[in-house]
């Protein structure tokens, strides 16, 4: 039975089948496992989709994906925290990966698909339910091939929309130790369904967060002078820290700090006791990222030294950049070309978005790629939007993709 079968309230109204954009590029356990199954792709995509969970707690999204793997007679093992899988698909010492991550966002959903979230104020905004119905539709047909030249693990990660991210738990739990190479495939509402944007070096930037705390004697705003004024101390960060940073670091790394939140204070006449300020801190090259936290707190100190106020920094250091290693990226390219031919490649710029997958990346080499999912017309819906959508002809297009990069990774 089908997982249509089993679920019919996933199909819609329309057509349930996508098209393969691929059909035809063999190898032909690989075009037979697709035909067959391609509509069981989307559906899961479609169950998870209705059903999101947020990151650390996705024990649903963490059973429907063992129990597919385990009807396949394959044997996932669950990660220590209760959340995630990986599981190996054939046999031998060499071994490559392919990584979805499972986690949803904090978002209502305002899509109106037959099947958005059934969760109040939460939604898969970031495409992580395709990526994780590829990466299993991937080591599913993989299982149906008649031999492998070895084995492919599939990583199912938790929380990567968190901090400090599940690759994180993945890694510690030696996932990675006999990985020769990793991959990852994103979605890309900015790239047209059946490309694929690659890149050597770095493709996401470096993402910390901060949070910087003032505490006041407060008092009458006839009287600033008597006290430390906490407002003037907050207009003061809010558009002097990012300016003094485009002086301490290397103007090409691109650096920037942006403000998210800002809270102090509710009377015109008295200046509060307390405040908080909260933003982001992004850079695209490594090295400079590694340097940021000192930095920014002496900046800190520096600005609020003459203003009489106490502070509290929180710096939450995130993510490094997502650096694509050469030969792997080559392998993610040439993968997308088989599929789709030619056109089927793009280039794709870095982003200033972080990506947990750059913890494995510091382990073993690999890449990630940019799957395109706009549909050609109408607006580009972005990610991390109640709005996003994805044209679920990407789902097969990226199977392929992922099948023919551990193939080649394995050759």
């Amino acid at each position: 039975m089908t997982l249509l079968e089993a679920h019919p309230e996933l199909a819609t109204s329309g057509d349930q089948v996508v098209t393969d954009l691929g059909a035809g590029t063999g190898p032909a356990w690989l075009d037979q496992w697709l035909t067959a199954h391609r509509s069981d792709v989307v559906a899961v995509r479609r169950s998870l989709h209705s059903v999101p969970e947020l990151g650390r707690d996705e024990h649903r999204t963490t059973a429907l994906v063992a129990r597919r793997l385990m009807a396949a007679g394959l044997e996932p093992r669950t990660l220590p925290g209760g959340t995630g899988l990986v599981c190996d698909v054939g046999r031998g010492d060499r071994c490559v990966a392919l990584r979805a991550d499972l986690d949803a966002l904090p978002l209502a959903e305002e899509t109106g698909l037959p099947f958005a979230s059934t969760v109040p104020n939460v939604m898969h905004a970031c495409g992580h339910d395709a990526h994780t119905a590829m990466v299993l539709g991937a080591g599913l047909a993989l299982a149906s091939a008649p031999s492998l030249p070895g084995r492919v693990r599939l990583v199912f990660q938790p929380a990567e929309e968190v901090q400090p991210g599940g690759a994180i738990d993945v890694v510690a739990d030696g996932a990675m130790d006999d990985v020769e190479r990793i991959f990852a495939l994103h979605c890309d509402p900015r790239l047209e369904v059946g490309r694929l944007g690659t890149r050597v070096g770095p493709i996401t930037s470096a993402c910390d967060v901060v949070e910087i705390r003032l505490t006041s004697p407060g008092g009458h705003t006839a009287r600033p002078h008597l006290t430390g004024d906490l407002v003037e101390a907050l207009g003061l960060l809010i558009t002097q820290l990012p300016l003094l940073l485009t002086r301490q670091v290397d103007p090409r790394s691109g650096t920037v700090l942006v403000w998210g939140a800002v809270q102090a204070g509710e009377a015109a006449n008295a200046i509060p006791q307390a405040g908080v300020l909260r933003g982001t801190l992004r850079t695209a090259d490594h090295a400079t990222w590694t340097e940021l936290e000192d930095k920014f707190r002496a900046l800190v100190a520096a600005v609020l030294a003459p203003l009489g106020v106490g502070y509290v920094i929180d710096h939450i250091r995130g993510v490094p950049p997502v650096v694509n290693e050469a030969v792997s990226s080559g392998m993610l390219r040439d993968s997308a070309i088989l599929t789709g031919g030619p056109d089927a490649a793009a280039d794709t710029e870095q982003s200033s978005g972080g990506e947990d997958f750059a913890w494995y990346l510091e382990k073993v080499p690999g890449a990630m790629a940019r799957l395109g999912v706009w549909p050609g017309v109408g607006p580009m819906k972005d990610i991390h939007q109640p709005t996003f959508d994805l044209d679920e002809r990407a789902l097969p297009f990226g199977v392929r993709v992922l099948v023919n990069a551990a193939l080649q990774a394995l050759a």
